[in-house]
């Protein structure tokens, strides 16, 4: 096997994207085998062996793309030093070293999650600049007032902040008034709660439905799959990456998707 950079084998192992992968060895946080790695460097992925920290690098040539429906009281994190479940604990152990989720969903938001070692496709789908769209259910303490919803859409300065924060759409989603439909391109820390507790409302239950388009369906909470290469494609148009017709395969050795249920899931 041919030699590549080392911020491509970083970024090809999933471990960050190219510009990450430049600072975590300008840090001096890299090594191969037994040196200190330096920007520019070249590895044999079959010959050498790569450190961050002293923990060897898991690398793997292909690309793994993986939707996941998260259920409730799991991190969003490859490991939590307080014991607590996450996110990959519910994928199969030869996964969990591959893969790393798409940004970050609170331990209680449940709902469309997306995991991949596929490190440019993945600092582009939460960089601010490409607006990746996402929506969701939210449910209330008490009914939401019609004037709310439009102040959500209109824009609303959060404490600390000082840009207005909106979202694209607002809308009833029950009689009740309680349970709220979201469509937003905004990915700030818990932007959904604090925009309802700036307007008097506690969150109650929330749940992602749809991240750049891909959506749940078919999935119970826990539940994964493999994207289709026409998801990938779309992930890769919708980042302005170009597409490459290997992107997207599912390698041979992986083991199959979590066995899909008939019906569609449903908001919880």
């Amino acid at each position: 096997m041919s030699k590549i950079r080392i911020n491509k084998f970083l970024s090809m192992a999933g471990v960050a994207s190219r510009r990450k992968a430049d600072e975590l060895i300008k840090a001096g946080r890299v090594k191969i085998n037994d040196r200190i790695a330096v920007p520019g460097d070249k590895v044999a992925p079959d010959k050498d062996k790569v450190f961050i920290d002293e923990q060897e690098v898991q690398y793997t040539p292909a690309y793994y793309y993986i939707l996941l429906n998260k259920p409730k009281d799991t991190i969003t994190t490859r490991s939590d030093e307080k014991g607590r479940k996450t996110v990959m604990d519910l994928l199969p152990e030869k996964l969990r070293n591959i893969v790393f989720p798409v940004g970050r969903l609170d331990r209680n938001t449940t709902g469309v999650l997306l995991l991949t070692n596929d490190g440019e496709l993945a600092n582009r789908l939460i960089h601010p600049s490409y607006n990746i769209p996402k929506e969701y259910i939210v449910t209330l303490d008490k009914p939401v007032f019609k004037r709310d919803l439009i102040k959500l859409v209109d824009g609303i300065i959060l404490p600390g902040e000082d840009e207005i924060t909106s979202v694209d759409e607002a809308r009833y989603e029950e009689p009740s008034r309680k349970v709220i439909y979201l469509r937003l391109h905004s990915g700030k820390n818990r932007v959904i709660r604090r925009l309802f507790e700036q307007l008097g409302y506690k969150v109650k239950k929330l749940s992602r439905i749809s991240f750049a388009g891909l959506k749940r369906q078919g999935l119970k909470p826990g539940e994964w799959r493999y994207l289709y290469k026409r998801e990938v494609r779309h992930l890769y148009n919708l980042t302005g990456l170009k597409w490459h017709p290997s992107r997207g395969e599912i390698p041979q050795e992986a083991p199959k998707p979590t066995k899909l249920s008939a019906k569609k899931s449903r908001i919880h």
